[in-house]
């Protein structure tokens, strides 16, 4: 365990250890998407590990999905976000913002324009979501016309220069958990004719347009993507040709000089082998669920070069204290994951321990 404590160098950053906190949606801001009062001190409580990466992050108001979720194209969510990288920074903390744009997992209700979500094509995840006035059904998505897809690669574009604006020190893309990136990987999500569809190069085409664009504008050492490849979320399937698109991914992000690829491993451990073999640079693993016993044994293996937690980093702002003390780690309130106020926030308890 002793590697997960030693520093590592990412992009234009030296961490101070190989611990990542995962994205995790709160849905604790405002109305108009502004990151809520409590958010700088629930990330500022968790800058002992070495990176935070923080909630999904819509790009555009098209980009919102749920309710309260944070954006960062205007100037009031970029001072929101501002208050929060300050107070990471002032622990000594270094945190990615997590560009998510929902794609068709998105309800009229919940959103400011009450629009109708968009998607690569009119197809519905057939799966509910909870709105102000309870669970509805999904509605079918509207498909993006072929130079709507390029405009929604520059507004990921316009949103990564504004997370760097208010002191970002980088974004990670959202390209996992079937939201709209991972829906143009999937032939149920995409039956498009154009270039964006069919073979795996065109469905790939999307995520790395995306990528080449905030490389481009902030750097690739400050662009970062999340891939969860497997993935059968609402009514995601990428079919017998997914594995194969993933190496086609891989190999042509690796070229692109990212600051690390992060991996939500589904259990493909042959696929997961050659996305080590295919990515030249950082490696970042998220298996989730895994047990406190098996922390790090992916950084000892080589198969990774940091190792990604969500529920035991919400749950123990002071992680990786408890880790190096051995002490034990409290459990995460599930009803408190989303919505409300400190409870499950930012009340979460820090152990007064000394390293074993």
């Amino acid at each position: 365990m002793s590697r997960l404590f030693s520093p590592v160098r990412l992009g234009r950053l030296d961490l101070s250890n190989r611990l990542v906190m995962a994205p995790m949606t709160r849905s604790r801001a405002t109305p108009d998407g502004v990151p809520g009062a409590l958010a700088a001190d629930y990330y500022a409580q968790r800058a002992g590990v070495g990176l935070i990466v923080t909630e999904g992050t819509q790009p555009s108001e098209d980009g919102q999905g749920y309710l309260t979720t944070p954006g960062i194209h205007t100037d009031a969510q970029v001072a929101g976000w501002k208050a929060v990288t300050d107070a990471v920074h002032a622990e000594g903390g270094y945190l990615f913002i997590q560009l998510m744009h929902a794609g068709r997992m998105s309800h009229p209700d919940n959103t400011p324009h009450h629009r109708q979500g968009v998607a690569p094509s009119a197809i519905a995840p057939n799966a509910p979501m909870f709105t102000a006035t309870g669970p509805k059904d999904i509605p079918t998505p509207r498909a993006l016309s072929t130079d709507e897809v390029g405009r929604t690669v520059a507004d990921f574009r316009a949103a990564a220069r504004r997370a760097i604006e208010a002191g970002a020190d980088g974004v990670e893309i959202h390209g996992a958990n079937a939201y709209l990136v991972q829906q143009f990987f999937a032939p149920s999500a995409n039956t498009r004719a154009d270039q964006y569809g069919g073979p795996i190069e065109n469905r790939a085409r999307f995520a790395l347009e995306v990528a080449a664009a905030i490389a481009e504008e902030i750097g690739a050492d400050r662009t970062a993507i999340r891939l969860s490849p497997g993935t059968t979320l609402w009514g995601i399937d990428e079919g017998a040709e997914g594995p194969d698109l993933y190496r086609h991914l891989v190999a042509e992000l690796d070229k692109l000089g990212l600051a690390y690829l992060h991996v939500m491993h589904q259990g493909d451990e042959v696929l997961l082998a050659d996305i080590r073999r295919l990515w030249s640079r950082t490696l970042v693993l998220n298996r989730p669920g895994r047990p406190r016993e098996e922390i790090g044994a992916d950084i000892a293996s080589g198969l990774a070069d940091l190792e990604a937690y969500g529920q035991m980093v919400l749950a123990n702002p002071d992680f990786v204290a408890r880790l190096k003390a051995g002490a034990p780690m409290a459990e995460a309130d599930r009803m408190t994951f989303f919505g409300g106020d400190a409870r499950g926030y930012t009340d979460y308890p820090a152990l007064a321990v000394e390293p074993a």
